[in-house]
């Protein structure tokens, strides 16, 4: 049988450093890997970020946003991703389910939300199964200079 366990991470290490470098691609085909961001991470006050460990080792991780605004304390969940030689576990579950526990249990937040791609098929099933709903709701997403927009007015 085996031995999985769920952490929150503390203290950045080479081995979370060398497991996120590895995983990004499966969340990201533009993501750029920094060890700088890793580090900022771990020592945020805001981003909690969890591991999964199968038999000791780093093999999934997941974010937890914890912030407060006037209508209450909101959570959302990020970047959800298990190794694939790991998978059949359970460890996607058992990470996502720790993070709702967190948000409500420990952060007390209001809402918890999460965003997923359609062509995440696995992971909108997971979400869907373990009772997020997706929402009536205009996401937007800044363009950048390219816009043509000056934010600054």
């Amino acid at each position: 049988m085996a031995d999985i366990t769920i952490e929150e991470v503390t203290e950045f290490s080479d081995e979370l450093a060398d497991t996120i470098e590895r995983l990004l691609p499966e969340l990201s085909s533009t993501a750029v890997y920094s060890v700088d961001t890793v580090q900022a991470i771990v020592a945020s006050d805001a981003t909690h970020l969890y591991a999964a460990r199968l038999d000791g080792r780093i093999v999934g991780t997941a974010c937890l946003v914890v912030y407060p605004i006037p209508t209450g304390i909101r959570a959302h969940i990020d970047d959800v991703v298990v190794d694939e030689s790991a998978r059949g576990h359970g460890l996607s579950r058992l990470l996502l389910n720790h993070l709702i526990a967190e948000a409500n249990e420990r952060f007390r937040a209001r809402t918890i939300d999460l965003t997923s791609r359609p062509d995440r098929e696995a992971a909108n099933h997971l979400y869907r199964t373990s009772g997020f709903a997706e929402r009536d709701t205009n996401v937007y997403r800044w363009r950048g200079p390219q816009s043509g927009v000056n934010p600054a007015g």
